[in-house]
């Protein structure tokens, strides 16, 4: 922990002097000197049985084949996506592409013609490299659909074809990048809104990996199982270009399937496990079924969305780890804030840990700009040089985004104290003003979810013609019981004063979900207003 005796709500960058900036290509070079024969890269299949591998060494080799081809059909600087699930050839591409100097496109596998075409025409991207089909969802054809209109998009590659994805990599290229040049473009997962393309630089995204998973403690030759979206920045970023610039072995699962993951988790003995809430929920749905042991894990990783108390607790009691927490965005590679494994229960339960090094971070008062005093409730905003260059031929969203400070406004409100650890206390727009009055959803998620019916919970504002907006709650059970609405309310009220007791309490089997696992919120509050669910008051 960073000791600190903070006067105002500002956190300065924290700058240990041992990094220098660096590209995709410069850390892959690196990691192959130093961890030649170590696995790198190996794929589990849907069963969870191990197919093809790569050392260091080998990932490189292959890694500069396609950066070969890739730069036979594609001029420097080029936008090109990638509509896949979590396969090797993915990961190949990530590298190969940021050797050749292009710009990867990610995109959502599960996405229709009309997502995949938003997202190829704002993006510009001139190629689509893809595979044929992934949980039922015939890709293949969703993009020669998308395509078909867009006269800019000029290759259209199966990643499962290897003749003609590796085409030209007899021609040796020259190109030269830069650690500040964009590299990807990642499509925000619009959890309050339409998705923005971030545009992200190559140093952004390996620094903040490694420093990372430096703070979970992580170590050359450890594995990972890796279920993560690749097309996230967490799974492309954190984990693989972090991971790997930390000299770990990536198990690339293709599906998050909580019952193979368990059996690989149990079989390969990771000492970390990585997953948003909702998946590591699911993987402790499966422990408690079957009785495995999987406490030789010695720390869970988070965030992503809201980690409650009682997650954290849960972790602790089932596998005796601790659960570590993170918080970022996509604008800022991602991670802004970072529990440490050793703090204690409350910082790890109530906070949301200290900025990573090398990055300012501060509360700032939401009309004036002006850094809050310690304890104030702000907007989180976070500048230096994980920051997003901004999204993609979006400039006014961009301003609106990076202020002239350059101070990435997060949209999310919190407090810091003099420690320098920081409390989620709610979005900026997310926030419900009631009669007036306004009421932060974390806070009233947070004393919901202690009840032990409540697995999931999402709290919304919706529109109310006489209060503006009321509170609707919608929750998961995992345990089978759904308490009534008096209950519920009974128990929130021995929590929250009167005002934040939710009029609406709605019990859902399933949530509409963006691509990382977030639940969508926006999309709850228009399916109550459209008339989709049945609540009584």
């Amino acid at each position: 922990m960073y000791k600190v005796d903070l006067k105002e709500s500002y956190f300065s960058a924290q700058n240990e002097g041992d990094w220098a900036p660096v590209t995709i290509p410069e850390m892959l070079e690196s990691c192959a000197e130093k961890w030649g024969n170590i696995k790198a890269l190996r794929e589990l299949g849907y069963d969870g049985s191990f197919g093809r591998e790569w050392t260091y060494s080998e990932l490189l080799a292959d890694s500069k084949k396609l950066a070969n081809a890739l730069a036979a059909r594609h001029p420097q600087g080029a936008k090109v996506a990638v509509y896949a699930n979590n396969i090797p050839e993915w990961v190949i591409f990530e590298f190969a592409a940021g050797m050749a100097g292009l710009i990867l496109v990610t995109v959502n596998p599960s996405y229709q013609v009309a997502e995949l075409k938003y997202v190829l025409e704002q993006s510009g991207s001139e190629a689509v490299y893809f595979v044929e089909d992934y949980r039922g969802n015939p890709m293949g054809d969703i993009v020669r659909e998308a395509a078909k209109d867009l006269p800019a998009v000029k290759h259209l590659v199966d990643l499962n074809n290897a003749a003609v994805l590796y085409d030209g990599a007899d021609k040796i290229h020259n190109r030269l990048v830069k650690h500040d040049d964009a590299v990807q473009i990642q499509y925000t997962s619009g959890t309050t809104g339409f998705p923005k393309g971030a545009l992200l630089h190559h140093n952004g995204l390996i620094k903040n990996g490694r420093d990372c998973l430096d703070r979970m403690g992580c170590n050359p030759g450890d594995q990972i199982v890796h279920f993560m979206p690749m097309f996230h920045t967490t799974g492309c970023a954190m984990m693989v270009l972090g991971g790997m610039s930390t000299g770990h072995t990536i198990n690339l699962a293709p599906i998050f399937d909580p019952v193979m993951l368990v059996d690989v988790i149990e079989r390969e003995k990771p000492r970390m496990v990585f997953g948003v809430p909702t998946m590591l929920m699911a993987l402790i749905e499966v422990v408690k079924a079957t009785g495995k042991d999987l406490t030789f894990v010695e720390r869970f990783c988070s965030g992503g969305s809201m980690v409650s108390p009682e997650l954290c607790r849960e972790v602790r009691e089932i596998f005796d780890a601790p659960l570590n927490i993170v918080y970022g965005q996509t604008e800022a590679s991602p991670v802004i804030t970072q529990t440490y494994v050793d703090d204690d229960f409350e910082d790890l339960t109530q906070t949301i840990g200290q900025p990573l090094r090398d990055m300012d971070v501060a509360i700032l008062d939401t009309d004036t700009n002006k850094i809050l005093p310690i304890g104030a409730q702000g907007e989180i905003c976070s500048r230096g040089y994980n920051i997003m260059h901004g999204y993609n031929d979006n400039p006014e969203a961009t301003s609106a985004a990076i202020d002239g400070n350059g101070w990435l406004h997060t949209g999310d409100l919190g407090t810091m104290d003099s420690r320098g650890y920081l409390k989620i206390t709610g979005r900026v727009k997310e926030m419900i003003i009631r009669g007036g009055e306004n009421l932060f959803p974390v806070e009233i998620e947070n004393a919901i979810q202690e009840h032990e019916d409540v697995t999931e919970i999402a709290v919304v504002g919706v529109k109310d013609p006489k209060m503006g907006e009321e509170v609707a709650c919608f929750m998961r059970s995992g345990t089978g019981n759904q308490p009534d609405n008096a209950q519920m309310k009974a128990f929130v009220r021995e929590r929250l004063s009167p005002q934040k007791t939710p009029r609406y309490w709605i019990w859902v089997d399933d949530w509409p979900l963006t691509g990382s696992g977030k639940i969508r919120k926006f999309k709850l509050a228009e399916m109550f207003e459209a008339g989709d669910f049945s609540s009584s008051f």
